[in-house]
């Protein structure tokens, strides 16, 4: 596979290929450049306009906005917790916008980019890490699940349902999301195993950050993620988790096969997550600032940024409007959050069970007494 380039060559067309790099740097599929500079690939390549390019630059240019007035919300009081998915932009809405809408989703808990691409409205995201519901959205409309927050799951959800649309007979797959220190549980594992032997229509995208918390990558595996897929006996491949067009491009390809019937497929987006965990997290405790400011170069946002402006393709008005785009979108998500209404407090034992159960009655009439006691008091 090619790599980034540190002497890229011309080729025909005027685009470069990338050549190696020296041993022990990771090798991947990439079609951009941290400089900007468009590269081609012999098994994947892909053919956009400006005006998509222009459009791939909107996406995480809002997305990054969004994810920042979330982590600004929750260091305020207004959000219990945040998973902030600054700096896997590209990882996350190139391959968004390489499904077709009757695929379906099964997200972690931080595809907020995913999100975006799927047609979930951003405040949507923000009710349940402000505690006001279990979700905010139906999955059945955009075809995209509700965040999951046990690690790993979500892989076997999405191998079940995979299997499920293969019997079913339907032109449509499946894509899982999940992170480098999920690919360590069994969950994950179990997912390959089934997906394999019944060739279900299923793409498993790993974002490896390069930290699962405060546990680094290399303690989690002793080969490239990717290389896993091999003994499960189905193609992995690693890509430019930091390059739009590569995860596109790739993630269209890997869906594509899988509708044809040829079965599941891992992508390893290789990325680097800038910020925290979460908001929880603090990443000074365990990484150097030195290795942030080494990703920091291959900012996925800022290379987008390069071709458009190297290319013609967009002009300064265009990222004003943008600019300003993105101030909207962020005064109403503050907005919108900080005046979400509270939830019913007994809607808790509501959809336990379908027939109702004589306990969950009887801790229904407790709390509403224990309730009743605050009303008292507040009467006097």
């Amino acid at each position: 596979m090619t790599v980034e380039s540190t002497a890229p060559r011309k080729t025909r067309g005027g685009k470069r290929a990338g050549s190696r790099k020296p041993a022990g740097e990771p090798q991947l599929v990439q079609l951009l450049t941290p400089e900007g500079e468009r590269v081609e690939h012999p098994d994947y390549s892909i053919d956009v306009t400006p005006g998509e390019l222009r459009g791939l630059y909107r996406d995480m240019v809002l997305t990054r906005r969004f994810d920042g007035e979330a982590t600004t919300l929750q260091r305020q009081g207004e959000l219990g917790l945040w998973a902030s998915l600054l700096g896997q932009e590209a990882a996350q809405i190139g391959s968004g916008r390489a499904s077709r809408p009757d695929d379906y989703v099964f997200p972690t808990y931080r595809e907020h980019g995913v999100a975006w691409c799927r047609g979930v409205d951003p405040v949507n995201l923000l009710g349940m890490f402000r505690g006001v519901n279990n979700g905010g959205w139906d999955p059945n409309e955009n075809n995209f699940h509700l965040y999951t927050i046990v690690i790993g799951s979500q892989a076997l959800h999405a191998t079940g349902y995979a299997m499920g649309v293969a019997k079913d007979g339907a032109d449509s797959a499946v894509i899982a999301y999940f992170g480098d220190g999920a690919s360590s549980q069994g969950d994950v594992a179990e997912a390959f195993t089934f997906s394999a032997v019944y060739n279900a229509p299923v793409v498993f995208f790993c974002q490896n950050n390069q930290w699962a918390i405060s546990e680094p990558t290399e303690k989690q595996t002793r080969v490239p993620l990717y290389q896993r897929a091999q003994g499960y006996g189905f193609p992995g491949v690693r890509v430019d988790g930091n390059d739009v067009l590569a995860c596109l491009a790739v993630t269209r390809a890997a869906l594509d096969r899988a509708r044809s019937g040829q079965g599941p497929m891992l992508i390893e987006a290789f990325t680097y997550r800038m910020g925290a965990h979460t908001t929880s997290d603090d990443p000074t405790r365990y990484r150097r600032d030195e290795e942030r400011e080494l990703w920091e170069a291959k900012d996925p946002i800022l290379r987008l940024r390069r071709l458009l402006e190297r290319e013609g393709h967009a002009d300064a008005a265009f990222f004003a409007e943008l600019e300003a785009e993105s101030d909207v979108l962020a005064k109403r998500v503050r907005d919108t959050v900080r005046t979400m209404p509270d939830p019913d407090r007994m809607a808790i034992f509501d959809n336990i069970y379908a027939d109702g159960h004589a306990l969950v009655d009887e801790e229904r009439e407790q709390f509403a007494a224990y309730q009743a006691q605050f009303a008292e008091e507040e009467s006097h």
